[in-house]
């Protein structure tokens, strides 16, 4: 069995787009992060953000501007990548390169997910697990600056 707190299902992140959760940093900060579905069996870096059970995992925010990509409703997405709702920028949902709009050349910072039997395991050393959902600060992210439609 994989050590690490069990997030949720692969078959769950598919079929709902994306999983959001909140664990503590080793700094004992709140982030949140994003698990969604990757069809490269590893990221294109090498990395251990995507494995071969179809999903990765990221910090939930643009490099561009920290903007959340997941208010809580679920991560935009377009042809396998992450959209920043605020200006556009698409990320890589698998590698986390973005190569336009205003966070150009920028990578997500990963967050090391295994999957095993079917489940999805935060197994990242730097994370503890906190509870599924975002955290609760009263900001349900910005408005739209966006060329992107949905």
């Amino acid at each position: 069995m994989a050590d690490g707190a069990r997030l949720t299902a692969v078959e769950t992140v598919h079929e709902e787009g994306s999983f959001l959760f909140t664990a503590s940093n080793s700094f004992d900060m709140e982030e949140e992060i994003i698990v969604v579905p990757c069809e490269d069996e590893v990221a294109a870096d090498g990395g251990a953000a995507a494995d071969e059970g179809g999903v990765a995992a990221w910090l939930n925010r643009c490099t561009h501007e920290a903007q959340r990509f997941d208010t809580g409703r679920g991560v935009p997405m377009r042809d396998g990548e992450i959209i920043c709702p605020k200006h556009g920028s698409m990320f890589d949902a698998c590698s986390g390169d973005c190569d336009n709009g205003e966070a150009a050349g920028t990578t997500l910072p990963d967050v090391d997910v295994a999957v095993e039997d079917g489940d999805v395991y935060l197994v990242d050393g730097d994370y503890t697990f906190e509870h599924e959902g975002k955290i609760d600060d009263g900001d349900d992210g910005p408005s739209s600056t966006s060329h992107v439609g949905f």
